[in-house]
């Protein structure tokens, strides 16, 4: 099966003529497969979110296309505003773009851009808020009467609301505490799970990318410097932190273990999967 997104030689650069000319990605080929976690992970400036821009057509490529389900996204204008509501996009820090009166109105707002009746557009709403945990009592409040994070499920609530096939978020837990971390991406995943829809997730945190994603890009420089399951990408921790890039804290302990002597497999990105490790090789009668 084709993927539903696909990119072929995608080059973006920006100030063309002018002494500001930047190539931001390069001949990219990248795909988004159907029902897939795929985290995209990158320093600050490596493109990644160009790539992503990309994908629902808020950025137009200099060079190469961008494939959903096979077909150009710019083979007519109806297509490309159908697929905006096929990939919906949640900026970082999504809160700062809300606008409306009501926490349900704000929600609504996708969905009736897409000219669905008021029972369908209530349904989404409703639904859309339970996944966020977003209480009934809550979607007659204006928006900005809710704290930080709560205003970021709101934002995340709207996109949800359009039920997309992917569902693409950059830095979605950015300035939020461990707790409201978990739970947003907990309630990302139960959308996920609901609904069988691709998640795309760019992320700094590399802990919260080891957890959730079964797949895993690496954007430097504007190439695609890595592609593979977690395991994959985390075995080859020196070269993600001569990137620039962090590796899993518990990654980290494993290569200094492994510096000291320690025969253990560093490739390890969870802590349960060190405990594991550990646990295996004192029951194989191996020094730890």
């Amino acid at each position: 099966m084709a993927p539903i997104i696909e990119t072929r030689r995608l080059s973006h650069v920006y100030g063309i003529g002018t002494p500001f000319e930047h190539c931001a990605i390069d001949q990219v080929n990248f795909q988004v497969e159907r029902g897939e976690f795929l985290g995209v992970i990158g320093h600050t400036g490596s493109g990644k979110s160009t790539l992503i821009q990309h994908l629902n057509g808020l950025l137009k490529p200099t060079s190469g296309q961008v494939l959903i389900d096979g077909q150009d996204l710019y083979q007519s204008k109806e297509f490309l505003r159908k697929t905006r509501f096929r990939v919906g996009l949640v900026f970082q820090y999504p809160e700062y773009q809300l606008f409306e009166e009501t926490v349900y109105k704000d929600i609504a707002f996708g969905p009736k851009n897409m000219g669905l009746d008021e029972k369908e557009i209530d349904r989404r709403v409703h639904e859309a808020a339970g996944f966020v945990g977003i209480a009934e009592d809550a979607l007659n409040k204006s928006p900005f009467e809710l704290s930080g994070g709560q205003k970021r499920r709101v934002a995340i609530a709207g996109v949800i609301a359009m039920e997309p096939e992917v569902l693409i978020l950059d830095e979605p837990t950015a300035g939020l505490d461990p707790r409201g971390s978990q739970e947003i991406l907990a309630n990302i995943r139960d959308f996920q799970q609901a609904n069988g829809a691709a998640i795309v997730m760019v992320s700094h945190s590399m802990e919260e990318v080891a957890r959730n994603a079964d797949r895993i890009v690496v954007i430097n420089d504007g190439h695609i410097a890595m592609n593979g399951a977690p395991r994959d990408v985390f075995s080859r921790a020196e070269e993600l932190l001569a990137m620039g890039l962090d590796v899993p804290q518990i990654t980290r302990l494993f290569l200094r273990l492994r510096e000291l002597g320690m025969p253990v497999d560093a490739s390890v990105y969870t802590v349960e999967q060190a405990r594991d490790q550990l646990l295996s090789r004192k029951g194989g009668g191996a020094e730890c």
